[in-house]
């Protein structure tokens, strides 16, 4: 499995189904995505690159963007193959059941996973300014755009988790929606639910 892209088989029918987050045990998110790939699922694990210090070296390292989350598209019908993974938690639901991430979220992580952006974790927006990007690999993509140590980044989020991640990019590359102000005061958002395999 490549890291932080999808794995699919040619003609897959799960390509029309949507995807799902399962939550995790901590630090076991690539090998719960690795064995349900073995297993025949299409799963997606975002990471990203991130340099850590010991005391006598550097070592760059490859971490999930969102720590202890996995998804997967569809295969809700062979749920037990699925709960039965070796760190496997819970699936994230709404209302007792699985929830399903829109599309669009999940292309907008994948999109810039596949860029040569620099990309990151970055604490969860709710609302806030949103911009477009107007050119280049990310073209299109929308986010809400903040400033950190001189460079501008887009926050991406995915809703249902209240996760985001922050990809670098430059000032002429992107516009203000119209129409999408900030409030005065974030409103409070309940967690996200999950429910968790016996």
């Amino acid at each position: 499995m490549q890291a932080g892209t999808e794995t699919a088989l040619p003609g897959n029918p799960e390509l029309h189904k949507p995807w799902y987050a399962l939550y995790t045990r901590h630090q076991h998110e690539k090998r719960v995505a690795e064995v349900l790939a073995v297993k025949g699922f299409e799963v997606f694990l975002p990471l990203y690159q991130a340099a850590h210090r010991w005391k006598d070296r550097n070592k760059l390292l490859s971490l999930p963007l969102f720590p202890c989350y996995v998804f997967i598209r569809g295969g809700l019908e062979r749920s037990l193959s699925i709960v039965t993974t070796p760190g496997f938690c819970a699936f994230v639901t709404a209302g007792g059941r699985a929830a399903p991430i829109p599309d669009l979220e999940i292309d907008a992580v994948r999109r810039t996973i596949e860029s040569s952006l620099r990309m990151e974790p970055h604490p969860f927006l709710k609302c806030g300014d949103r911009v477009r990007v107007k050119s280049g690999p990310l073209e299109s993509l929308e986010g809400i755009l903040i400033r950190k140590k001189n460079l501008l980044r887009v926050v991406i989020s995915i809703e249902l988790l209240m996760k985001s991640a922050a990809v670098e990019v430059d000032a002429w590359q992107v516009e203000r929606i119209e129409g999408c102000k900030a409030p005065a005061a974030l409103p409070r958002v309940a967690q996200p639910a999950f429910s968790m395999a016996n």
